[in-house]
């Protein structure tokens, strides 16, 4: 069931890019998506971000970036730098405080890849897309009593994944409350 559940996604993906975007963002845009679905599956069973996926997704969002929009040149680095930056500083101050690891080491350089794709002005965007996926699925959890463990782990990529997606269609949310 599993591998037709995902060919759908990836004919959504191809649908919703035709619907939303014009020429050369149409592929572009399924391209993003396919990476995404990819990541978000992949961390979901496995708790784990290859760089061998979110590497490339950085370097195709600046090539995207640069070639296709007219953002400056300098955008998809300063977008990967605070997006690497923000979750690497968070990862590092909870572990100083905490002693323990509270986000995944992939998870800043997927923030950071994403970052690459949207600016660093989308950032803050796919990180509210992001936490309200992953609480509502920890209340979904909690409502169907499912207890959600001290040590039991979300996979906070995935639903990086689903911000960076709903960031890059619709932009920033500061752009949408105008």
């Amino acid at each position: 069931m599993r591998y037709p559940l995902f060919e759908v996604g990836c004919l959504l993906i191809a649908a919703w890019s035709f619907a939303t975007q014009t020429g050369w963002l149409i592929p572009a845009t399924a391209l993003l998506g396919w990476q995404l679905l990819l990541i978000a599956v992949i961390d979901a069973e496995h708790l784990w971000l290859p760089d061998l996926l979110t590497l490339p997704l950085g370097l195709v969002g600046a090539a995207v970036t640069i070639g296709l929009t007219d953002a400056p040149y300098w955008a998809p680095l300063a977008g990967a730098a605070v997006g690497y930056g923000v979750l690497g500083l968070i990862a590092w101050l909870y572990k100083r405080t905490r002693g323990r690891e509270g986000l995944g080491g992939g998870d800043p350089r997927l923030l950071g890849a994403i970052g690459a794709w949207v600016g660093w002005q989308g950032l803050a965007s796919v990180l509210v897309w992001a936490s309200l996926a992953g609480l509502s699925v920890a209340a979904a959890m909690l409502i169907t009593r499912r207890r959600l463990a001290e040590d039991k782990k979300l996979p906070f990529g995935t639903f990086l994944a689903i911000g960076a997606w709903l960031t890059w269609l619709w932009g920033p949310l500061h752009t949408l409350l105008r």
